[in-house]
């Protein structure tokens, strides 16, 4: 046992031994392979740093094993470094009084050579990473969003809709758009912000598409954005690794922002509907259409703030300067002028926070004047902005039209009759033969700058807005690249139209301006359009003004002082339109001499007789004498040689017509009307239905406001584009048989019509199928106004969606007999009143064909016994009675009731109170109401629940109906 531990002990040292006369005898090669391996080590860290600063410049981020190894390799070397160098400085040293080699200091060096030896074969062994970086995943790019952005609410309640519509499970793409600078991009991105705070999804991408869209880099950046890298270079590579990728999401929103034409999902590499059901996509444009041309189910518009926040956010900027009374005023008008914009807002007021008050009044005057140079400092970024969209218009047409709106969109609406007149005589509608096709041209080109929220609407379809900064860069267009010259200041200097930078523009325009006196004699060579809207109407125009404009295509005055006619008028041989609206004028005559004129306009004149030399204008086209309310005589044949006539206006005027076959020269005769064969467009106000001759109205009229009959009010609200209104004492009407002549009547008025029974079958045989609106009044003779048992058109009454009857003391059913499905089917509102004789109102089955149904109204028909009369007693389920007497209101009992209707989907149920009027609103509520009559003070109320009935609203005065 001794001699084997002892034999053990012995190899060991022995082991021991050699190894270490090894490191002496070998401490020079030992020496050089450290000094290569350490070499190769430092080739290999260049090269990696090289990748790493390659990874660096494209924002990736360092893979940690890799920075660690970097670390390990530097103090690697370091330690290798530092034992090569202690070797060779201590190589000489030697002991024993220099005799021998110092071999425990080389022995010493040596063993600590031969271990960094091996760790720096470790760690080459250890640098073969899968890679060096990654893009990094922003994941938390949503949550700078929710900081600073200011709410409104106007913006709440746009937010919440979007929001609502995200969380919806069968809307798959939104739509959110408004013009430029509105804050679209700002909304969406809250909208992303609170929907990944609400995991509603798992990714959330932001991809900016802009006006040429890049379909490389919007793959680019929704790839960055999730952490993927591209090796492909081809496009359709590239689709299919992002839709893989994206198919590895369960939930994902994906936001395509500033869209302005239609962008291919497909070929970006989105997988839309059953391809992934998880994928939901938000676009934001400032073209309405886009979105909804790439199939989106809701289009949210972002409109501009309301009421009293665009003050508060102007406030809230500039600070407690705003509160002294000089810069109150002042603000008032920078945010008025930002019209509700957000962007503007904020521009403008932190270019003026902290600024003295000479210095706020030197930034309106720049801001109120549009110039030929670039836009004021303050609204750069949002006129740029809205220049853009200006430059993306498809065409010249459509550009065109939006700087001439610009110029005469002073006010907060204009008109789009105005366009066509100004429009038709600039020769902006190129290949285009009749003004009707004008007119529609021109309602598509509205239609089109306002889906590019270029243009707002106006209160009906005949008229348009546009907002204040659209407005202001407008006009700087106009200036910078049209040549016009436009004022829009209160007071302007007497010699502005004598500056030689006017003399050389093609347009002088004026809103509200306040010109005491014109210069005469001045020469405007190359001026084509001139309009004047003044304050207030100037004395006198000099008689040689218009003799330097004979280029002059288009003049416009409003409130100028005419009297007389200026003798260079006639010198405008070139005038194709000629507006005179509210001017004074004396004679007439000398428009006579403008052979070329097509389109006359003398709106709100005071005139009481029209000359015979207008009929000399057998070029004229359109002729506009609306609101002349003094106008009684017009000269005979005049409007007989204007054989050219398409429209004709002589609304709210008191022509005193001519009869018929009496030779009258100072006055005309309703028959000349029947020379204008190519009239499409009349508006006419006949106070004497006998004047009436046989077959008056031309066939081809496609848009009329025809009024017969006295005491009827023209300035009533004007929805539809063919309205007749009769009054007659006479049955003239039915002999003449007007209704059958105006084809597709949207809008019809009947008082006091005699002999007229049954509507349809006394009317029109045709059913009326384009009525929108009837309201019939005043007639004794009605006994019901649809009898299906005696006649019954097939298709009658289709589009009718209000009806109105008022004072049928006759008046026994509605409908009597049974009708077809598609009789009644859009009608919305019924409002009857003093229909004595009117029992019941309608029957359950034609009740059952009125789905649209939302609001009626039974007031003062004495003698109502049911609302809607039961066909058969199966149908009938009586849940309650309840008597209401004499001044009770029915908003009194509806609480009482345990058990309102038993409807199961009754989700809204309020009751509200007027003078003698009791309401019951119902949101998805389907109801039967039927009302006997017991004795004169007291009724039976029986409320009743049936599947097939739908009614929203119902209003009955109950009070009303003893």
């Amino acid at each position: 046992m001794v001699d084997a531990g002892v034999g053990t002990v012995a190899k060991k040292l022995e082991e021991s031994t050699r190894l270490r006369l090894s490191y002496l005898w070998n401490h020079k090669s030992n020496l050089e392979e450290v000094k290569k391996e350490v070499e190769r080590v430092r080739d290999v860290r260049a090269d990696l740093l090289s990748s790493m600063e390659r990874a660096d410049r494209r924002g990736e981020q360092i893979e940690n094993d890799v920075e660690r190894w970097l670390k390990n390799v530097e103090e690697c070397i370091n330690n290798a470094t530092m034992i090569i160098e202690d070797f060779e400085g201590r190589a000489g040293i030697r002991c024993c009084k220099g005799l021998c080699p110092d071999l425990t200091t080389r022995y010493r060096l040596i063993r600590k050579s031969v271990k960094e030896l091996k760790a720096v074969s470790g760690l080459l062994k250890d640098r073969n990473f899968d890679r060096v970086s990654y893009v990094i995943h922003q994941r938390d790019i949503w949550s700078r969003y929710s900081k600073d952005y200011e709410t409104f609410e106007s913006i709440l309640s746009i937010f919440n809709d979007i929001y609502n519509a995200l969380c919806n499970d069968d809307t798959n793409m939104i739509g959110v758009y408004g013009m430029g600078g509105i804050g679209k991009t700002a909304l969406v991105k809250q909208v992303a912000w609170q929907a990944k705070e609400d995991k509603l999804f798992d990714e959330v991408v932001l991809a900016l598409v802009s006006p040429t869209p890049d379909i490389r880099k919007i793959q680019g950046d929704i790839a960055n954005q999730l952490g993927l890298q591209f090796h492909e270079e081809n496009e359709s590579g590239r689709a299919r690794r992002l839709r893989d990728r994206l198919n590895q999401e369960k939930r994902f929103l994906l936001i395509f922002d500033d869209i302005w034409e239609i962008l291919d999902l497909e070929r970006v590499g989105i997988p839309l509907g059953n391809d992934h059901q998880g994928c939901k996509i938000m676009l934001t444009s400032r073209i309405h259409d886009v979105s909804g041309k790439m199939g989106s189910q809701c289009n949210f518009l972002v409109a501009a703030l309301k009421e009293e926040e665009p003050f508060s956010l102007f406030k809230n900027i500039v600070g407690d300067s705003i509160e002294s009374f000089e810069f109150q005023s002042l603000a008032i008008e920078f945010v008025k002028a930002c019209g509700g914009l957000p962007i503007a807002i904020v521009n403008i007021a932190n270019s003026l926070r902290g600024k003295s008050l000479f210095e706020w009044r030197e930034a309106f005057q720049t801001l109120s004047h549009p110039s030929s140079r670039k836009f004021t400092r303050m609204l750069e970024d949002v006129c740029s902005t809205i220049e853009l969209s200006y430059y993306h218009l498809e065409n010249e047409e459509l550009k065109s039209i939006f700087l001439l709106c610009g110029l005469i969109n002073y006010t907060d609406e204009a008109s789009v009759m105005d366009l066509l007149k100004y429009g038709t005589g600039l020769g902006l509608f190129k290949g285009i033969i009749t003004l009707e096709e004008t007119r529609d041209k021109l309602n598509s080109l509205v239609h089109e700058l306002k889906s590019s929220c270029l243009l707002l609407d106006g209160h009906n379809r005949e008229w348009f807005s546009m907002h204040a900064i659209v407005r202001y860069v407008a006009l700087s267009i106009v200036y910078r690249d049209q040549h016009v010259s436009a004022l829009r200041i209160k007071t302007i200097p007497k010699d502005w139209l004598n500056r030689d930078t006017v003399k050389s523009c093609n347009a002088i325009c004026s809103h509200d301006g306040d010109i005491s006196e014109l210069t005469e004699g001045l020469e405007y060579p190359e001026v084509e359009f001139v309009y004047l809207n003044l304050k207030y109407s100037i004395s006198k125009i000099p008689d040689n003004f218009f003799s330097g404009m004979t280029k002059l295509s288009v003049l416009s005055l409003t409130k100028v002082h005419l009297v007389p006619l200026p003798s260079s008028l006639h010198l405008l041989i070139n005038l194709r339109t000629l507006c005179f609206n509210q001017c004074v004028l004396g004679d007439l005559a000398g428009i006579g001499d403008l052979k070329k004129l097509e389109i006359l306009s003398l709106v709100c004149l005071d005139i009481e007789h029209l000359p015979r030399e207008i009929g000399q204008l057998t070029k004229l086209r359109l002729f506009d004498l609306s609101n002349c309310s003094n106008l009684k005589a017009i000269s005979s044949n005049v409007i007989s040689s204007l054989s050219l006539l398409e429209e004709l206006y002589m609304g709210n005027s008191i022509v005193e017509w001519a009869y018929e076959g009496i030779n009258n020269e100072r006055n005309v005769s309703l028959h000349e009307l029947k020379f204008l064969s190519l009239l499409t467009t009349l508006e006419l106000h006949i106070r004497d239905a006998k004047l009436l001759p046989v077959g008056l109205f031309p066939k081809k009229l496609k848009r009329y406001k025809i009024y017969i009959g006295d005491e009827w009010d023209w300035h009533d609200k004007y929805e539809y584009k063919r309205t007749l209104k009769l009054k007659l004492n006479t049955n003239i009407g039915l002999e003449n048989e007007i209704v059958m002549q105006l084809k597709e009547i949207e809008e019809l008025y009947l008082d006091e019509v005699q002999g007229v029974k049954n509507v349809l079958y006394d009317l029109d045989a045709g059913g009326l199928p384009k009525l929108k609106h009837l309201s019939i009044q005043n007639n004794p003779y009605i006994r019901c106004i649809v009898d299906s048992v005696e006649w019954l058109p097939c298709d009658a009454f289709p589009l009718l969606e209000s009806l109105f009857l008022r004072n049928l003391i006759n008046l026994e059913k509605i409908c009597h007999g049974e009708l077809t499905a598609t009789f009644f089917s859009n009608l919305r509102m019924i409002k009857v009143r003093n229909c004595d004789k009117l029992r019941d109102f309608l029957s359950i089955s034609v009740f059952r064909g009125l789905p649209k149904l939302q609001n009626f109204e039974l007031i003062k028909c004495k003698n109502m016994e049911e609302i809607f009369t039961i066909e058969r007693e199966s149908e009938k389920i009586v849940i309650g009675t309840w008597v209401i007497r004499q001044q009770q209101s029915l908003a009194w009992l509806l609480p009482q009731l345990s058990q309102p209707l038993l409807c199961t989907d009754l989700s809204h149920n309020t009751a509200y109170t007027g003078t003698g009027m009791a309401t019951q609103t119902y949101k998805t509520m389907k109801i039967c109401i039927v009302l006997n009559t017991f004795s004169r003070n007291e009724y039976k109320l029986v409320l009743q629940y049936n599947d097939y009935f739908h009614l929203l609203h119902c209003l009955i005065n109950y009070n009303s109906l003893h």
